[in-house]
Order: structure tokens, then C-alpha cells, then sequence
């Protein structure tokens, strides 16, 4: 009995964290994407996301920047965005701004964007509204996007 006294108390109980302890999650990598609309279109880019893990109704929040080509056309595209989910299988809400240029003339846009992430892939709607005056480049106001985020990062912090 002595003994198992020692035992008992030489585990050291600090390194695990308590159910009380807030869990954050930081997550970065590259994208790569599809964007369909009245035109196909290539993605490429980085995002950044970081989630506050809870029992209920954890949040995740997100932001991204890439480009994009419609090869057939010519167009390049540069946009910058965020997006955020509270709960596990929950919708993505989000915003992005947008450049499109067809290297005669570029456009401005912004573009509110609904989604559905599960694992990797996140699937995105939205609708770009251009400022004026619009010059007539071939690309989407209206599109469905798929992504792929390949994470190559992950930090864990307690609080």
C-alpha cells in the first residue's frame, strides 16, 4: 500500500488538458478549385483557417486568397476573401472582393458567397456585382464553385 501511494501521485495530470480548456486549431495550405458559371474557370490559391473546437456550435473561421484563368477566354482573375461556419455541418457564409481583367480592361467586384464545407472540399455559390462602368469581359457573376484545400499546417493552442 505504501508503495502504491508513490505511484499514485508521480503521474503528472498538467500535461493533458482539462474539459474546461478552450482548444484552437490553425490550419493553412493550398487550394486548387473549379469555378462554373457561364464560363469554366481554373483556381489556384492559400487559405488560412483556424476553429475554436467547443461541444456545441464550434466556430471556424477562414480567409483566402488566389487566382484564377479562364483559359478559353483569356482572363485572369485575382480574388480575396473570408468565410465562416458556427456549428459542425452548418453552412459557410462569406464575402470576397474580386479583380477580372482581360489585359485591355480590369473590373472590380464583390461578391457574397454561401457554402457547404465537409472534410477538404468546400463547395461555394455566389454572385459577383461588378462596379460600373462595365466593360465587357467574359466572366461569371453568377457561378458554383468547388475547392480542395490540401493542408500542409496545423498548430494546436490551449487556453
Amino acid at each position: 500500500m505504501f508503495f502504491l501511494s508513490f505511484f499514485g501521485n508521480s503521474q503528472d495530470f498538467n500535461k493533458f488538458p482539462d474539459l474546461k480548456t478552450k482548444i484552437n486549431i490553425h490550419k493553412s495550405g493550398p487550394y486548387v478549385g473549379l469555378q462554373k458559371g457561364l464560363y469554366t474557370v481554373v483556381e489556384l490559391g492559400g487559405e488560412y483557417q483556424w476553429k475554436k473546437v467547443k461541444w456545441v456550435k464550434p466556430k471556424t473561421f477562414s480567409v483566402n486568397a488566389g487566382m484564377n484563368y479562364n483559359f478559353q477566354d483569356n482572363v485572369l482573375g485575382y480574388d480575396a476573401g473570408f468565410w465562416f461556419k458556427t456549428g459542425r455541418l452548418n453552412l459557410t457564409y462569406g464575402a470576397a472582393i474580386c479583380y477580372r481583367t482581360d489585359f485591355t480592361s480590369g473590373e472590380i467586384g464583390f461578391a457574397p458567397i454561401i457554402g457547404f464545407k465537409l472534410a477538404q472540399f468546400h463547395l461555394q455559390t455566389g454572385c459577383i456585382f461588378f462596379a460600373p462602368p462595365l466593360s465587357y469581359i467574359k466572366t461569371n457573376t453568377f457561378f458554383i464553385s468547388l475547392r480542395f484545400v490540401l493542408i500542409n499546417r496545423r498548430k494546436f493552442d490551449f487556453d
